[in-house]
Parts: structure tokens; C-alpha cells; sequence
């Protein structure tokens, strides 16, 4: 996050329909990505106080919102890395 605010946007200079197939991605990777900070916080907080059953339930949500997450974060670098 630190790095993309202190550093230019790279336009993505791919044509047709692979360009709306990154910006897809792009942008539901910004929304989730900024929508799993509660659950991971709230997931890491019922952890530590050791509040098991809680952290199981919601750790079902949490998991799979976080790795889509981490796997589009790959791609869409994949996807921008020839333009830079």
C-alpha cells in the first residue's frame, strides 16, 4: 500500500478484451482487498484471546476472501509487469 501511494500508476497498455479481463480483476481486488482488513483483524483478534469456535466461524469467510486476495494481487503484477 505504502508503495502505490508514493509512486506512479502504471497504465496498462494491453488491447482488447484481455484489457477488460485485467481491469475485472484489478478492481475486485481493490474492493476486496479493502473489505478483508475487518474480517482479518477480527479473525486474528478472536485467535489470540483464544475464542476458538468464533474464530472457526468467521475463519470460513476470512480464508477464502483473503487468498482470492493474494492470487489476483500475482496476477494483476503478472498482467502490468511488461509495461513498467
Amino acid at each position: 500500500v505504502a508503495y502505490h501511494m508514493t509512486s506512479e500508476s502504471t497504465p496498462y497498455g494491453g488491447e482488447g478484451s484481455i484489457r477488460y479481463i485485467y481491469f475485472t480483476i484489478l478492481i475486485s481486488h481493490i474492493l476486496l482487498s479493502i473489505t478483508v482488513i475487518p474480517f482479518v483483524l477480527v479473525t486474528y483478534v478472536r485467535a489470540i484471546t483464544n475464542d476458538i469456535q468464533a474464530h472457526k466461524k468467521i475463519a470460513k469467510i476470512t480464508f477464502p476472501l483473503w487468498l482470492y486476495v493474494a492470487v489476483t494481487g500475482v496476477i494483476v503484477y503478472i498482467m502490468i509487469s511488461p509495461y513498467y
